[in-house]
């Protein structure tokens, strides 16, 4: 895994800023009709781990968008914040909410299945249906 240390970023109206530790450089697009109902389009996104830091928390809102996720925004511009898991507190957050994208690579897709036939990426890359997706964090929990 290709990492980018110490990634910063802000929301659209400055209110809220993140600090990462280390991100993963490698990149993933999320096309399930949950992603797409909230970000309007599929949601491309980049694991950032669980040493993230907020400031402006007051201005974050989170919605429980699953029994095992979340999903945080900032409540003055509405800007999208990230995807957590609940039990690792695991931040998957949008690529485009960081200063510095210059490492950033689209590996991988998920939910490929779901993916309306009105956009197609040009990219390469390791795509997985939701049953696949499902299956392969299911086992990686036992």
């Amino acid at each position: 895994m290709s990492a980018v240390i110490n990634a910063k970023g802000s929301c659209l109206c400055g209110n809220v800023h993140v600090s990462v530790q280390q991100q993963n450089a490698n990149i993933g697009v999320c096309h399930c009709s949950m992603c797409r109902n909230w970000t309007g389009g599929p949601f491309v996104g980049v694991d950032c781990g669980t040493d993230v830091k907020f400031t402006g928390a007051q201005s974050i809102s989170i919605f429980k968008s699953s029994d095992w996720a979340e999903r945080g925004f900032c409540n003055v511009c509405g800007t999208h914040l990230f995807y957590r898991f609940i039990d690792c507190q695991t931040h998957i957050m949008p690529a485009g909410l960081f200063d510095d994208d210059s490492s950033f690579e689209m590996d991988h897709q998920i939910f490929i299945d779901e993916k309306p036939t009105y956009y197609d990426f040009a990219n390469n890359t390791n795509n997985m249906t939701g049953e696949q997706v499902f299956a392969a964090y299911a086992s990686a929990g036992e």
